[in-house]
């Protein structure tokens, strides 16, 4: 929704500045969870231990319900279009048969119905993208338009996210069990062991703006190497520094792993959305939320089945080191992505 807003009122500039300023403040309140979530669990909250970082959820909405009435400009389509049942479906299914069977399928045993969900999938994919192209060919308004993804900005933007939003979900995930399980921290001390990768990702979310319009997409490409610096970095520090290392042992590597992380994601999002058309400026934002969310729970569920997997018989050490190199593979792959965007962003 608010994507759809900066899009719908904002150009040049002043757009470039405000999805910086919100792709940055997500990225951030995306680690920042991971330090207040530590916080929440260690004071134990009217006794509801890890329970409370699910209650926590409701006076946060209440706010932001709050702020959006008062703040946020009243944006409606002159010709509004029907709901796409039959895509919306599709994709519903599409995402649950791939989903729910790699982040439960491994708990459970992988039991049948994980292999029927995990079968489904293919069928459920082709016929979404059957189903949406004959919508638009009909007329009609489909929930992901074909013609959409032929915008340049838009398909090569996205194919970067991709691999940044696997390793990303998968990232939070593995580091934070690897902290509290293999390094012993509590839950306080893991939360602000990444108060770190926070800062700087901040940091990086403020000046990347200014850095794209100066050198376009090169800036984009320099945030893809300091995020694999900062990755080799923290890769060799849990490596060779893991017997007693301490809740300050990773920050450098995280430090700058955050401030690649910042300088890549932002201007990634302000390229995906520089060229879509304000009528569609809704459906883009959809695409874009849609693909980094579903991605990130992708990321949770394959690199973690594989770090879980690998743990009891490689060790904590062994296997963080086999997962962030897969996740190393993943950002070498952004790298070579990064190519791809426009040399100039809008």
């Amino acid at each position: 929704v608010y994507k759809r807003q900066i899009q719908a009122t904002t150009s040049g500039q002043r757009r470039g500045k405000a999805l910086s300023m919100y792709s940055g403040t997500a990225g951030v309140a995306s680690a920042v969870g991971q330090v207040l979530g530590g916080v929440l669990v260690s004071i134990d909250l009217a006794g509801t231990g890890w329970r409370s970082i699910f209650l926590v959820n409701a006076p946060v909405a209440a706010v932001a319900l709050l702020l959006a009435v008062r703040t946020v400009p009243e944006t409606r389509s002159a010709h509004p279009t029907r709901v796409d049942g039959p895509g919306t479906a599709l994709l519903s299914i599409t995402l649950i048969s791939l989903l729910l069977p790699l982040t439960e399928g491994r708990a459970a045993g992988w039991p049948v119905w994980s292999w029927v969900l995990l079968a489904v999938f293919p069928f459920a994919a082709a016929a979404f993208i059957l189903v949406e192209r004959r919508a638009e060919h009909a007329g009609r308004t489909p929930l992901v338009p074909p013609s959409l993804l032929r915008i340049r900005s838009m398909r090569s933007g996205l194919s970067m996210l991709v691999p940044f939003s696997l390793g990303w979900g998968g990232f939070m995930f593995v580091v934070a069990v690897a902290l509290q399980d293999g390094l012993r921290l509590g839950p306080l001390a893991a939360g602000l062991a990444l108060l770190p990768l926070c800062v700087t990702f901040f940091i990086g979310s403020l000046v990347g703006p200014r850095l794209v319009s100066r050198y376009g997409r090169r800036a984009v490409t320099a945030g893809t190497l300091v995020q694999a610096t900062g990755l080799i970095a923290l890769l060799a520090t849990f490596y060779w520094g893991w017997e007693g290392l301490g809740a300050a042992g990773p920050i450098p590597a995280l430090a700058v792993l955050g401030l690649g992380q910042g300088l890549l994601l932002p201007p990634t999002i302000r390229i995906v959305l520089s060229e879509v058309p304000v009528a569609q400026a809704g459906v883009g934002g959809g695409v874009l939320v849609t693909t980094q969310q579903s991605f990130m729970a992708l990321g949770v569920a394959t690199l973690g089945t594989l770090f879980l997997s690998l743990t009891p018989s490689m060790g904590m050490r062994d296997a963080l080191t086999v997962t962030l190199t897969a996740q190393l593979v993943a950002v070498a792959v952004t790298v070579v992505l990064s190519l791809r965007l426009p040399r100039t962003v809008r």
